[in-house]
């Protein structure tokens, strides 16, 4: 893969749910991001009020559920095969009668590796996400942010090149949701060709880790009354505006311009 390869195809999809047309016509790519000299995967954080067809985009770029129409596909120009997508659920399940070290071991397990190689990579994600001490604790003792932290480790064992996130900062305090954005960042440079979709109603956590932001919403008609059926209502590249990759970018004089400029956009999606 070079500089500007696409990753990820989302071309003209429309799906409905019985009657009610959630997305229509809704097309987006993802591109390799490349920095030389740095290890740089994909941030893609993706805005939208609640019941626009957030989640349900996430499925279908999970294969969870095919789109009635319109194409899902990677950089091969095929589907998504189902090994190279990790998803995080909101609600975080985990199996609660198995300790975390476990939880860890049955994914690797499920995913094809044998029961030492689920260990081993187990033991070293659970190092590096801080969670050793927490390896015979069950999912029931753990914090909210300790638990999403299991829930993309679980991902990882069998690695995956993209990790899908719905509402990855919902209910988590000020010092969880920093751990979380640091994580997450460092998922995704684990490898160049890593690529995380969040769904989140967060705009400034988006903002200050994403380098594309992708904003999701219905049409109005002359009245202001909403169409059905969501499409992307606007991209923003946000390494081409200088605002990605910036450890001190809410700080700078630029950022409440366009994080006020997101959030007046989002009141009409």
């Amino acid at each position: 893969m070079a500089a500007g390869d696409v990753l990820l195809s989302v071309h003209d999809v429309w799906q409905k749910l019985g009657d009610a047309q959630i997305l229509q016509g809704l097309d987006f790519e993802v591109k390799d991001r490349v920095r030389p000299g740095v290890v740089t995967g994909q941030v893609v954080g993706l805005l939208g009020p609640s019941g626009v067809g957030k989640t349900r985009l996430l499925r279908l770029i999970a294969g969870l559920d095919q789109p009635d129409r319109g194409s899902v596909t990677g950089p091969d120009g095929v589907a998504l095969p189902v090994g190279r997508v990790g998803f995080v659920f909101q609600s975080y399940p985990l199996l609660a009668h198995r300790t975390v070290l476990d939880n860890l071991c049955v994914a690797g397990e499920a995913n094809g590796l044998s029961s030492s190689e689920s260990r081993s990579k187990a033991l070293a994600l659970l190092d590096r996400f801080r969670l050793s001490e927490r390896a015979r604790y069950f999912p029931a003792q753990l914090s909210g942010g300790q638990r999403q932290r299991v829930a993309i480790a679980q991902q990882l064992v069998k690695q995956k090149t993209f990790l899908l996130m719905d509402e990855p900062f919902s209910g988590l305090d000020p010092a969880a949701l920093e751990d979380v954005t640091k994580l997450i960042i460092e998922v995704a440079n684990m490898d160049e060709l890593n690529t995380v979709v969040l769904v989140t109603h967060d705009i400034r956590s988006a903002l200050l880790i994403s380098d594309t932001l992708l904003m999701l919403g219905r049409d109005r008609d002359d009245k202001g009354r909403v169409i059905s059926g969501a499409h992307i209502q606007k991209i923003y590249d946000l390494v081409q505006m200088g605002l990605a990759w910036r450890p001190d970018l809410e700080m700078a004089p630029d950022f409440p311009a366009i994080e006020r400029q997101v959030k007046q956009i989002f009141k009409v999606l």
